[in-house]
C-alpha cells in the first residue's frame, strides 16, 4: 500500500499584490526538493502542480510538511520577501503565505 501525501501552499495575497510569481516558486521547489539526498531528482515520487495561486505537492515517498515550510521560507528569503510574508499553517495539509500584521502592532503602541 502506497501512502500518498498531498500538501498545498496558498500564495493568494502576495500574487494578487504582484510581489510574487507562482511560476518561479514552482520552479524553485522543483529544483530544490531532495529525493534520496539529491536535489532536482523528483522522478515519479513527487509531483508539483500549480493551480492559479496555489501550489500542490503530491508525494509518494516520505515527505514532511516541515521540509516544505523550510523551502518556502528559503524562497521568500532569496527574493527578500521574508520581511513582509510569513508561512502559516491553515490546516493539516495546507500552508498559507500571509502578511505580518504590522498595523495591529502600531495601534497597540499608540494606545500605551
Amino acid at each position: 500500500k502506497k501512502v500518498v501525501l498531498k500538501f498545498t501552499i496558498d500564495c493568494q495575497s502576495p500574487v494578487e499584490d504582484g510581489i510574487m510569481d507562482v511560476g518561479s516558486f514552482e520552479k524553485f521547489l522543483h529544483d530544490k526538493i531532495k529525493v534520496n539526498g539529491k536535489a532536482g531528482n523528483l522522478g515519479e515520487a513527487i509531483v508539483i502542480s500549480r493551480d492559479k495561486t496555489k501550489i500542490n505537492v503530491t508525494a509518494e515517498t516520505a515527505f514532511s510538511k516541515r521540509y516544505l515550510k523550510y523551502l518556502t521560507k528559503k524562497y521568500l528569503k532569496k527574493h527578500s520577501l521574508r520581511d513582509w510574508l510569513r508561512v502559516v499553517s491553515s490546516n493539516k495539509t495546507t500552508f498559507e503565505l500571509r502578511y505580518f500584521n504590522i498595523h495591529e502592532n502600531e495601534e497597540e503602541e499608540a494606545e500605551e
